[in-house]
């Protein structure tokens, strides 16, 4: 029997080779569409109303082509947990359909996730966060680290370390990469920064290219160093002779009113020891 996964590519692991080639080993049916229930571990959570309504058109049309995969669920007697297909599932209750073709196959927790982020990361039917969020899960749950993740999706371990920096990103901001207001691109930018949500606002008020939004980062840093560097004399001769002298980068921030801020940037706990003990036994 000819798998109908086998030519999906573009993955370290593509369906065909986590199904196994072999589909005749598998269940090959049609079951109730009332019989089946969502997968707890679907990474895709947003499904656009206006896709669906175009699948469903097509399935009163011409049925559904390609079967869902399902497993018995671990959770409900006599019911299947989908493991691919939930927009066609979906589309299928709506269009009014009782059955619907599927594949059952034999699947633990880790290999229904597995195959839920490759069928959803082939078809680009995930949005960046949800993709991390795939990977956060598999490192979370499954005890993956990033290289082996790398490795399952086929992408560069950087890639993957990247996509994961988006979901330390503010909340607000995560929604905006939902709601496809900013992109990957614009956010992968913006993390770390301090006005990340500031700056993603301008993004979109001003309709900025990432390349736009790198220019801005570029110069507001430079701004922010040459304020630094506007620093008078006499304090960043102090500054740097108290870090040659006890091997701690020092800052010191003044105001009009001679009042200030004097601060030790310390490496490692020892040098915070140190600082300690020289404070404690000279005052």
């Amino acid at each position: 029997m000819i798998n109908p996964f086998k030519n999906k590519r573009g993955l370290g692991r593509g369906l065909s080779s986590l199904i196994g080639d072999n589909v005749s080993k598998t269940n090959n049916e049609k079951i109730s569409v009332s019989s089946i229930v969502p997968n707890k571990y679907q990474p895709r959570k947003n499904f656009e109303k206006e896709s669906l309504e175009e699948l469903k058109s097509s399935i009163k049309e011409r049925g559904i082509i390609q079967p869902l995969i399902v497993r018995k669920s671990e959770d409900h007697d006599d019911k299947y947990e989908l493991i691919a297909g939930e927009r066609r599932w979906q589309a299928a209750k709506s269009a009014g359909l009782l059955e619907v073709p599927v594949v059952i196959i034999e699947a633990d927790s880790l290999k229904s996730l597995e195959l839920a982020i490759i069928e959803n990361v082939q078809r680009k039917d995930l949005n960046p966060i949800e993709e991390a969020e795939s990977y956060k899960n598999l490192i979370e749950k499954f005890e993956y680290d990033q290289e082996k993740v790398s490795r399952f999706i086929g992408k560069s371990r950087s890639y993957i370390s990247n996509s994961l920096r988006l979901l330390n990103l503010p909340k607000k901001l995560i929604d905006m990469i939902k709601n496809e207001k900013i992109s990957a691109g614009h956010a992968k930018i913006l993390v770390g920064l301090d006005n990340a949500l500031l700056l993603a606002e301008k993004i979109i008020k001003k309709k900025l290219s990432v390349r736009q939004t790198e220019s801005l980062i570029k110069i507001l840093k430079d701004g922010k160093n040459k304020t630094i560097k506007s620093k008078d004399a006499n304090i960043l001769a102090a500054e740097n002779s108290l870090t040659d002298k006890i091997g701690m980068r020092v800052s010191i921030s003044y105001k009009s009113n001679n009042s200030g801020v004097l601060s030790f940037e310390y490496k490692e706990l020892g040098q915070l020891d140190r600082l300690i003990d020289i404070v404690k036994n000279n005052y």
